[in-house]
């Protein structure tokens, strides 16, 4: 089970920072997404001729962050997370694009492909609970 500090941060934000990686470059882009609790899902939309795409058709592992921009120290927060991009087909795509389009529907407007990522570690970073006090969250150790 996910910690409701965990949700709670991703529901306040809607952009993240996405980084892929294909042959010894790393690569990082900005995207607006949408988050599944039920699922523990990032969705986000995508182009087929953007960089990150083209190189998580290649490698899958992908890490992500988030983050509120703040100059008070007693403030920062940050979210962090590892897991595997995912273009989904038939009733995952299906139930993927509806979570993406009820917090964007102008979304349905636009060309793209949604994409899937699915976490296995989040580390969440709150200084207002203590100076770099963290939570992780590992798939693995849950």
């Amino acid at each position: 089970m996910i910690d409701q500090k965990f949700i709670d941060f991703i529901d306040s934000h809607h952009v993240l920072t996405l980084s892929s990686c294909a042959g010894n470059q790393p690569y990082s882009c900005s995207c607006f997404y949408a988050y599944d609790k039920e699922h523990n899902i990032f969705v986000v939309k995508t182009h087929e001729d953007t960089r990150h795409t083209r190189e998580i058709m290649q490698n899958g592992l992908v890490s992500l962050a988030i983050v509120l921009e703040t100059d008070e120290i007693g403030k920062i927060q940050g979210l962090q997370a590892t897991g595997k991009a995912i273009f989904h087909e038939g009733d995952t795509l299906k139930e993927a694009t509806r979570t993406y389009l009820k917090r964007f529907p102008y979304a349905a407007m636009t060309m793209g492909k949604i994409l899937v990522i699915e976490p296995d570690f989040l580390k969440l970073t709150d200084n207002r609970f203590g100076f770099g006090k963290k939570l992780i969250w590992d798939k693995e150790k849950k």
